[in-house]
């Protein structure tokens, strides 16, 4: 994870002060973490389009949750999929290499969700991934939505739905299975909402319930096809 760094031009800044108790075991399972702790599929020397998701714990009804979005079935990339909110980087968001990530997940949040900014204290940020299928180089950025606002959907050609998922599902064993796809990918996959999740969001959330300490014991041979 990065360190904290100051506020900049556009007022982003990483700090871990303030969260909520039950958010400590986040910040110190992914402190320091690296690359293939997250993924076997790491990025490429050169090359990649910079992007940026903004995994966002909140506190709803039911207790600690995170926020998630249904992609456009008409989307070229992940058409119809489960993803936290996110997209590539515009040049306005600046230096890939700096806070651009950060600047970028923001911003899609508040295009795909209606998300205010204002209302989410980023606490950290965690290693580049990549998603080969698109060329994506994602940088996952930690939210905490410190002044929850209202969300839903705001432009139907990007986002289908966007829906709060309790902590508590995501970690309970009956909503948990491996997908297996036609390629012959396997990984794991998050019955909730009368969503399934899978993919690189899915994979992102058994590595963060890992590390937190949060994971309960779940039968990795229970499979889900794709489709």
């Amino acid at each position: 994870m990065t360190q904290a760094r100051g506020a900049d031009a556009a007022g982003v800044e990483v700090s871990a002060d303030g969260l909520p108790g039950w958010l400590r075991p986040v910040v110190d399972g992914v402190r320091g973490m690296r690359p293939e702790q997250l993924s076997r599929v790491l990025p490429p020397a050169e090359g990649g389009r910079p992007s940026a998701v903004l995994i966002l714990f909140g506190e709803g009804d039911q207790g600690p949750d995170l926020l998630l979005m249904e992609r456009s079935a008409a989307l070229r990339s992940h058409a119809g999929q489960p993803s936290f909110p996110g997209g590539a980087l515009d040049p306005e968001d600046g230096d890939p290499d700096g806070d651009g990530p950060l600047r970028a997940a923001l911003r899609e949040a508040e295009e795909e969700t209606g998300l205010d900014p204002a209302g989410v204290q980023v606490f950290g940020v965690l290693p580049r991934l990549y998603i080969p299928v698109s060329g994506f180089v994602v940088t996952p950025v930690l939210g905490w939505w410190r002044s929850p606002s209202p969300v839903g959907v705001v432009d139907p050609a990007e986002t289908a739905r966007v829906f709060r998922v309790p902590v508590t599902d995501l970690t309970d064993p009956a909503n948990r299975a491996m997908l297996v796809h036609p390629s012959g990918f396997r990984g794991p996959a998050f019955l909730v909402e009368d969503a399934l999740v899978w993919g690189f969001t899915a994979g992102v959330i058994d590595k963060i319930l890992h590390y937190a300490g949060w994971e309960r014991p779940w039968d990795e041979d229970r499979t889900v096809p794709l489709g």
